[in-house]
């Protein structure tokens, strides 16, 4: 028989999302494991880093977000901008295909605990798009394998 800490063990450490450049700049979302106190949910960090500002915020992903995050794709290849997770509780994320820099940016917000928005402009890929639904793909998989 499966446990609840055993669930959810297969995607520990994967990561959904990975948006970096060799400028330094990145925003992240690693899978940690099942969420302690969520038995369908899963615990998860964004993480910040940038040449000026550093940081981590917690994240539980469900089904529906990643869900989300497949139809946040789908409009990013069609050349929308997106805002995931912005009517839920917790961090949201936007990116913006065509920032101030010319490139893309990443704006992650926090105002329900920090109150901080913080904006990274991230040089991507031309394949970033494919890579990540890839990720969602292989988190997704690991998740029912493991749950």
């Amino acid at each position: 028989m499966r446990t609840e800490a055993a669930a959810g063990a297969g995607v520990k450490g994967m990561d959904l999302v990975v948006l970096a450049d060799d400028e330094g700049n990145s925003v992240g979302i690693r899978v940690l494991g099942q969420h302690p106190s969520v038995s369908d949910g899963l615990a998860a960090e964004i993480t910040v880093a940038t040449a000026f500002v550093n940081g981590r915020l917690d994240l539980l992903l469900s089904r529906s977000r990643l869900e989300a995050w497949a139809c946040a794709l789908d409009r990013l290849e069609a050349g929308q901008d997106i805002a995931w997770m912005r009517v839920e509780r917790g961090p949201s994320v936007f990116i913006q295909l065509t920032g101030e820099r010319d490139c893309p940016e990443v704006v992650v917000e926090d105002v329900t605990v920090s109150m901080v928005t913080v904006r990274v402009p991230v040089d991507l890929p031309p394949d970033w798009i494919a890579t990540h639904r890839r990720r969602l793909r292989d988190l997704t998989a690991a998740w029912e394998r493991s749950g």
